[in-house]
């Protein structure tokens, strides 16, 4: 009786850790992270079923990176919005005192 033994891929680990960081500590390097070693993980247990498993687990880091990785660039572009239009405001109403 030969049983193999399967080990978990440390780059699906990594992914998933990566991606629950994201969205707590280090919102875009984590996200990052998560991605990157998302793919590769999930490559690597392509190319080897056999030894190795964890592709649930990179595959929870990358839905956690994209996510968290979407919502960061979400957040950015709306602060630059706010403060955009807030600046344009304060400079048109400034601008409004001085011609009345």
């Amino acid at each position: 009786m030969n049983a193999s033994v399967k080990q978990t891929s440390s780059l699906a680990i990594i992914s998933l850790a990566s991606g629950i960081l994201g969205w707590t500590f280090l919102p875009l390097i984590a996200s990052i992270i998560a991605i990157v070693t998302g793919h590769m993980a999930r490559a690597e247990i392509r190319r080897n079923p056999e030894g190795l498993e964890g592709d649930g687990l990179a595959l929870a880091g990358l839905i956690l990176g994209y996510g968290a990785f979407a919502l960061t660039l979400f957040l950015i572009i709306l602060a630059v919005l706010f403060f955009g239009g807030l600046a344009v405001l304060l400079a048109w109403l400034g601008l409004a005192g001085h011609l009345g």
